[in-house]
């Protein structure tokens, strides 16, 4: 896995303040986005475990709520195996006292089939691609009307997508 950057001071991707991590590489090229640096596979830097190990070092401060992982398009075959274990890491540090949100241009019916082992462990997902004939500045946390924020757990209990609130 490779990554642009983890902020460590986010208050754009999520409910409060929370650590970013920020995927390399995707293969939807969504027209306008905002951040297309993160397109190339090749580009960023390697993920290593002191890269893990960071993100949790920042996670462990009261302010932060939550760890959001975002891209580029996080949830690409190369990046799984990663993204499972620093997942299944803050789950294991933190409980649920810290949030994971997890952004992706797929939709979740599809990601739930291939990684279920990541999304049951997330908190929130927003999913679909950005579209910019949908593009809507007044929306939280997602660009285009076609994206979800989906609250994750409601939506296992039922059965059926529920929207987080």
């Amino acid at each position: 896995m490779r990554f642009a950057s983890i902020r460590s001071l986010d208050i754009s991707n999520g409910e409060g303040c929370g650590v970013a991590l920020f995927t390399q590489g995707c293969p939807f090229h969504c027209f306008n986005c905002f951040n297309s640096e993160t397109w190339d596979y090749d580009g960023g830097t390697l993920y290593e475990q002191k890269h893990e190990d960071k993100i949790i070092e920042l996670m462990s401060h009261d302010y932060i709520q939550r760890l959001t992982i975002l891209g580029g398009e996080p949830l690409i075959k190369i990046n799984i195996n990663q993204l499972e274990s620093l997942i299944r890491r803050v789950r294991n540090m933190f409980g649920k006292s810290k949030k994971i949100w997890l952004y992706t241009g797929q939709l979740y019916e599809d990601v739930k089939k291939r990684y279920a082992n990541i999304v049951d462990n997330v908190d929130v997902l927003i999913d679909g691609r950005f579209e910019d004939d949908k593009k809507d500045p007044n929306l939280q946390w997602c660009g285009s009307s076609n994206q979800r924020v989906i609250d994750i757990e409601d939506t296992l209990e039922h059965g059926c997508v529920k929207l987080h609130v």
